[in-house]
This record gives structure tokens, sequence and C-alpha cells, in this order.
């Protein structure tokens, strides 16, 4: 995939959504340069402007390094938190004040589907796989994997339909 395509891959997704364009796009620009080290040097200057740009004053912590498939939706980015080394997979909806990362230091994080939708202050915590076509509704603390197609609520989250 050339340069262009990959930093406006989630621009359809966030059709109206300034904000949510806006990140994801400088989100992408930093991604690029993740699997070259020669990009790395030469993005080096640009990947910590992001970085304080993303942590410091838009309240969002979206590592460069994260792989996220294409068509991310950001509704209203803030208070969002992913560990570095998450997957996410294509069509992905994040909403405000989700946090998604290892239970223990250097523990493994969350593998997330393609076409999952989270909603807001959800916890996504530990070595666990959430299911392509996933619900998992707000304010739930998800600590054990979710199959495919299936709707979860509640802390701890519980499967309310598959």
């Amino acid at each position: 995939m050339n340069f262009f395509a990959f930093v406006v891959q989630d621009w359809r997704s966030n059709k109206g959504n300034f904000k949510g364009r806006f990140l994801c796009f400088f989100f992408r620009v930093a991604n690029y340069s993740k699997n070259s080290p020669t990009l790395r040097v030469i993005f080096f200057p640009y990947n910590i402007l992001y970085k304080v740009f993303a942590e410091f004053f838009m309240g969002v912590e979206l590592p460069y390094r994260v792989t996220i498939g294409g068509g991310l939706h950001l509704y209203h980015a803030h208070g969002l938190v992913l560990n570095a080394d998450c997957v996410l997979g294509s069509n992905v909806v994040l909403r405000h004040c989700t946090t998604i990362g290892n239970a223990r230091p250097n523990g493994n994080s969350p593998i997330i589907g393609s076409n999952v939708e989270i909603g807001s202050n959800v916890v996504i915590i530990g070595d666990i796989s959430v299911g392509d076509g996933a619900v998992i509704g707000a304010g739930s603390v998800v600590v054990k994997s979710v199959p495919a197609n299936a709707v979860v609520v509640g802390n701890p989250a519980r499967i309310v339909r598959r």
C-alpha cells in the first residue's frame, strides 16, 4: 500500500467526524514508520511530536506501534488508552474513555477482531481475544475472551446475545 492510501485508510469511516479524521490521519503517518528501521529514524521527530500532541493535547494514548486494520472509527476521541502490543482488526469502532491493554506488566495484550464495536468506558485487559463482529456494551469490563458475533455487557462482561 502506498503512503497516501495508508494514511487515509480511515478517512471514509470517520466521515463528518473532524477529530476522528484528524487523529487517525496523524496516527497513520506515525504508524507508517513502524516496520522499517530506516523510516523510524527518519520519522523520529514526527513520532515524538505525534506522541506529545496526541497524549497531552488530545488526551489519547494511541501509540504509533499499535497494529490496527483499516477503517478505524473514533467517536469522541478522548480518554482512549491502547497498549502498544494490542492488535485491532479492520472496521473497529472505539468510543471515548476506553482502555485496551495488558493485565500485568509485560503481559500479553488483547487481540480484537474485525467489525467490532466497543462502547464508551470499556476496559478490555489481558491475554484474550474478541471475535469478529462482537459488540461490547458501554461500561463493560472484559477479562475473558469473547466469541464472534456476541454481545457482552457488565462488570465482569457476560454474553447476553450470540
